[in-house]
C-alpha cells in the first residue's frame, strides 16, 4: 500500500519531506504535485522506478521522461544550451513549461530518447516540489499522471491512492494542482518547436 502524505501546499511540513525523500533515496515511486497536474516521480538511478513509471502510463521507449530541476544550475548540469536558448528558457522559468533538449552524459542512457539523445527538463514553480529538490540535492525523473484509460490527469489526492494504491510507494497531496499538463517546447532542432500546447502560454517562443 502507498503511503498518503497531506502537505500544506505553501508550508510544507519538514518532517513529511523528509520522509517522502527517504523514500525516494530507497528506489521509491511517488506521485506528487506540480504547477501543472500530479505526477510520477523516481530518483534518477532508479531503474526500476523507470519501469514502474512506463507500466503504469504504457509508454514506449520513444517518451521523453523529463528531469524536474531546482534551479538553472541543476538544469545546466544535465542538458546543452546555447546562449539564444538560454535566454529564452531562463525567461519562461520557473513555470509550466518543459523543454526537450540535447542531453550531456550526466543523464543515464535509458533516460534518453533513442535517437536523438535528447531529454525534457523543467522547473516548476511549486513549493512543495522545490522543497523535495532541496532536500533531494537532485533532479526528480519525472512524467505526467496521466493514465492510459483517462482523458486528463487526476487531481484528488485520495482519488489517486485509490487508483494507484499498490503501484506506487508514496501519494504526496497538497491540494488540487489542475489537469493542464506542461507546454513542451523542442529546442533540439534549428528552430524551437511546440510539441504540446499546454499549461504554459506559447507565444513567447511562436
Amino acid at each position: 500500500m502507498a503511503k498518503y502524505f497531506d502537505v500544506h501546499p505553501d508550508n510544507p511540513q519538514r518532517r513529511s519531506i523528509g520522509q517522502i525523500v527517504g523514500l525516494l533515496r530507497q528506489d521509491g515511486l511517488i506521485v506528487y504535485p506540480t504547477d501543472s497536474a500530479y505526477a510520477l516521480g523516481c530518483q534518477l538511478g532508479n531503474r526500476d522506478g523507470l519501469d514502474r513509471i512506463r507500466s503504469i502510463r504504457h509508454l514506449d521507449d520513444r517518451h521523453h521522461f523529463t528531469l524536474v530541476c531546482r534551479d538553472f544550475a541543476q538544469l545546466g548540469q544535465f542538458v546543452h544550451i546555447d546562449n539564444t536558448v538560454f535566454r529564452a528558457i531562463k525567461a519562461a522559468t520557473p513555470g509550466s513549461y518543459t523543454f526537450i533538449l540535447p542531453a550531456t552524459k550526466e543523464v543515464p542512457r535509458r533516460l534518453l530518447h533513442p535517437k536523438k539523445k535528447t531529454v525534457g527538463v523543467r522547473i516548476p514553480d511549486h513549493v512543495v516540489v522545490q522543497a523535495l529538490l532541496d532536500e533531494l540535492g537532485e533532479p526528480l525523473v519525472s512524467s505526467t499522471l496521466l493514465l492510459p484509460d483517462h482523458d486528463e490527469p487526476l487531481t484528488q489526492g485520495w482519488e489517486i491512492k485509490d487508483e494507484l494504491d499498490h503501484v506506487v510507494d508514496a501519494v504526496v497531496d497538497s491540494g488540487d494542482c489542475g489537469t493542464e499538463p506542461t507546454t513542451v517546447i523542442d529546442f533540439s532542432g534549428d528552430e524551437p518547436e511546440i510539441v504540446r500546447k499546454g499549461a504554459g502560454d506559447t507565444a513567447r517562443f511562436e
